[in-house]
């Protein structure tokens, strides 16, 4: 019987982008303050965190939609005590990729 040997491989590090970032590209793009421009990119995420927070589907054309997903309640482990816990139902945000980004990317 064969063993495979463990190959390690070098973590890659990769940058995020923060929202204020973004701002002071959108600002020098469009000739706008940063601070317009940031004011702007919070007011964005405001609304979708608001349209969400109802219920509503947000589709961003070109990139994705955001759409809020429900979870059951289920049972899970204590990972400490390995002892049986009930998880209660909850809910998450789930993104899908568009056509487009998929392809540019």
């Amino acid at each position: 019987m064969a063993v495979k040997a463990a190959t390690k491989t070098a973590a890659v590090k990769v940058e995020t982008v923060s929202t204020r970032q973004l701002g002071a590209q959108l600002a020098e793009k469009h000739e706008l303050s940063q601070k317009l421009a940031n004011t702007i990119i919070e007011d964005v995420i405001g609304l979708i965190t608001k349209h969400l927070k109802k219920g509503a589907r947000i589709r961003l054309n070109g990139l994705g939609i955001l759409v809020v997903r429900k979870r059951g309640p289920r049972m899970g482990r204590n990972p400490a005590t390995g002892e049986a816990i009930k998880i209660k139902a909850s809910k998450k945000v789930a993104f899908r990729a568009s056509k487009e980004l998929k392809e540019a990317i």
